[in-house]
């Protein structure tokens, strides 16, 4: 466990040999480190793979919430927290001076932006990929909800998000309403599964209170912060962050190293598309962690 700014327990998970290059892994909203299963598989014969557990998520407890506060008014929900978290985790898992590929997914890729200015980021980071994500606008442009744009799909779009009613256990109904959601038409039964049971594990108040956050995110600046090597992969029937925020992002990155648009994924392309997301990792670290850097820490 980790402590992060606030004082909350952040739950981390290194494979992989020490001297390695390293990868730092920051999953969705919903999710946990179990989204990254294959990533850790594919990647932890050759890199150090560290993954963690958003606040709330997974093995991290939900955050104390400011007093008096009962939802993301408190600190505890917050892109400045999610910024804390990464920072504990890059200082307490890497040494002074040590790199890493930073992925996100969806929340993790707003954490890497909120985190863009931050010091033990731009110490760390060598470079980025930010995975169906986005860093606005979030309920405006979700398509979840089919009917044409405008305020009620975003008032619809934001109950439907922000519910707090329990998710219940997976069902065949609730697989098929998540799959509409978030995945793309041919993911198959058995990915499908896979994240119905990651997503129906999160706690009630941890996604609820998240959904809030999501509901006003805006990391536009945040996104414009961030000075290193950024690659951007999204799938093109993604519904809760399309393909536009990808395509704005690409262009409005300082150093973008390229958008890869995958045919067909929905939103959960490290569980419905794990080859593609491995090799744009493989490809960050090749080229920003390379031979030359790793010989000289072993040197």
């Amino acid at each position: 466990m980790v402590t992060s700014a606030d004082g909350s327990a952040i739950h981390v998970e290194v494979y992989g040999p020490e001297g390695a290059p390293a990868v730092v892994l920051a999953h969705g909203w919903t999710c946990s480190t179990r989204f990254w299963d294959a990533q850790i598989h594919a990647l932890s014969a050759d890199h150090r793979v560290i993954v963690y557990d958003q606040r709330g998520h997974g093995d991290s407890p939900a955050p104390a919430l400011d007093a008096g506060s009962r939802d993301a008014g408190g600190r505890g929900y917050s892109t400045e927290a999610l910024a804390d978290d990464l920072e504990a985790v890059l200082t307490a898992t890497l040494g002074p001076g040590e790199r890493a590929v930073v992925a996100g997914h969806s929340m993790g890729g707003m954490t890497i932006m909120a985190a863009s200015r931050r010091p033990a980021f731009r110490q760390h980071a060598a470079a980025a990929l930010l995975c169906s994500t986005g860093p606005s606008r979030l309920t405006e442009e979700a398509l979840v909800v089919p009917m044409a744009p405008g305020r009620l799909r975003t008032r619809l779009t934001a109950a439907v998000l922000g519910a707090k009613a329990p998710l219940g256990p997976v069902t065949p109904l609730s697989k098929k309403i998540l799959k509409y959601a978030t995945m793309g038409p041919g993911s198959a039964p058995e990915k499908v599964d896979a994240c119905a049971r990651i997503v129906h594990a999160c706690p009630r108040g941890a996604r609820h209170g998240w959904s809030q956050v999501l509901a006003s995110l805006d990391l536009e600046v945040g996104l414009r912060e961030l000075k290193l090597p950024v690659a951007v992969l999204v799938g093109t029937d993604d519904r809760l962050t399309p393909a536009r925020h990808s395509r704005a992002m690409a262009g409005a990155l300082p150093h973008c190293t390229g958008l890869v648009e995958l045919a067909g994924m929905g939103h959960m392309t490290p569980v419905e598309a794990p080859e593609a997301v491995t090799a744009q990792i493989r490809e960050l670290t090749l080229t920003y962690l390379g031979v030359k850097e790793n010989e000289e820490a072993g040197a």
